[in-house]
């Protein structure tokens, strides 16, 4: 069964490793070549493939010196990025092999351009598997740095739209921070407040609190519940006017969450 372990790096970064036998292993987003370095040769494995999602340094930094390692193993990566060693351009829809499993791209722009996701949901992976980077958070969403937000929306309810069982592997250790941003549009959610309390528990264990899954995002993650009432109402309250529709609810609590401290 493929696996996915977390490869920690700079503060918050997960860079996403992947095993589904005894040798070789992709790696999704690697920022920093050594952290996956020291993983590979602790588990034995070589590295076999990269994964881009989209091309800011914390997630292409490492690429070039990977590829050394790994003998100019193939780099996949969204067409026309501007991450210069992706030797495998991808468009939405494309599919690859990873490790004997295939992998959908998802073309999801908005925090950047470029921004794909990869989709795994081949028979014996069990529950189906994201690699969204930086568009879909645990409990939020990437800031909206090179699109808009009707195009950063549009990209989340694709994701949104998935099986409820995908796991959801994002690249940061945002959690936290994002639920307690959740509780400010969501005071009464239950979900949301024992979410909180258990993503707090684990990382009082030192644990990471992801990967999620969609369910638990569509419970708890305000920017996948913007046709919700309480959510609609919290944000036309903060905007100190009417909304006309889901992506002006998204607008006003990205640019909410933005200034959120």
């Amino acid at each position: 069964m493929l696996q996915a372990h977390p490869v920690k790096a700079f503060s918050d970064n997960y860079i996403w490793l992947l095993e589904a036998g005894p040798d070789s292993a992709f790696v999704v987003d690697p920022g920093d070549a050594g952290p996956v370095l020291a993983a590979l040769a602790s588990r034995g494995l070589s590295l076999g493939g990269i994964l881009v999602t989209h091309h800011h340094p914390d997630h292409v930094g490492g690429v070039a010196e990977l590829r050394r390692y790994g003998g100019n193993v193939p780099v996949y990566g969204p067409r026309g990025s501007p991450a210069s060693d992706i030797t495998h351009p991808l468009d939405d829809g494309d599919s690859i092999s990873v490790l004997g499993y295939t992998a959908e791209v998802l073309a999801v722009p908005g925090h950047t351009l470029d921004h794909i996701a990869y989709f795994l949901a081949a028979p014996g992976a069990g529950a189906p598997l994201l690699f969204c980077g930086d568009t879909l958070f645990a409990g939020g969403c990437g800031r909206v740095f090179e699109g808009n937000p009707p195009m950063m929306h549009a990209s989340l309810a694709r994701l949104a739209a998935l099986p409820a069982s995908t796991r959801v592997f994002c690249a940061h250790e945002y959690t936290l921070s994002n639920l307690r941003f959740a509780r400010e549009v969501e005071p009464r959610n239950a979900h949301l407040l024992r979410r909180q309390q258990d993503a707090e528990a684990l990382r009082e264990r030192g644990e990471p609190t992801v990967p999620s899954t969609i369910a638990l995002e569509l419970a708890t993650n305000p920017f996948l519940r913007c046709g919700d009432a309480s959510v609609r109402v919290a944000a036309a309250q903060h905007a100190g006017m009417e909304l006309a529709g889901d992506p002006e609810v998204f607008a006003v609590i990205r640019s909410w969450k933005d200034s959120y401290r």
